[in-house]
């Protein structure tokens, strides 16, 4: 696993990332930074890639398919919003 350097994504990246999550979030899982789209939120790949388009409409961004195998907790995904809406 390649060490990455954390941004630490601002409070608000990550609300709004939560809020596009909920309605998917069928077993209520309560949502953290740490939380993980395959094992906490038992996601598919299918749902994972339409919260993937959700959020690059909300935040008008294109997240790089190179990255996305990287991508496993919220905080991860937001880190990534963060990089590149700077």
């Amino acid at each position: 696993m390649q060490e990455r350097a954390s941004i630490m994504a601002k409070p608000e990246t990550l609300e709004t990332i939560y809020g596009l999550i909920a309605p998917i979030n069928k077993k209520g899982v309560e949502l953290k930074p740490s939380s993980t789209f395959a094992s906490d939120l038992e996601l598919d790949s299918l749902t994972v890639m339409d919260l993937v388009a959700d959020i690059e409409d909300e935040f008008d961004i294109v997240l790089p398919l190179n990255m996305l195998p990287d991508l496993e907790t919220i905080e991860q995904v937001a880190d990534a919003v963060e990089k590149i809406v700077s």
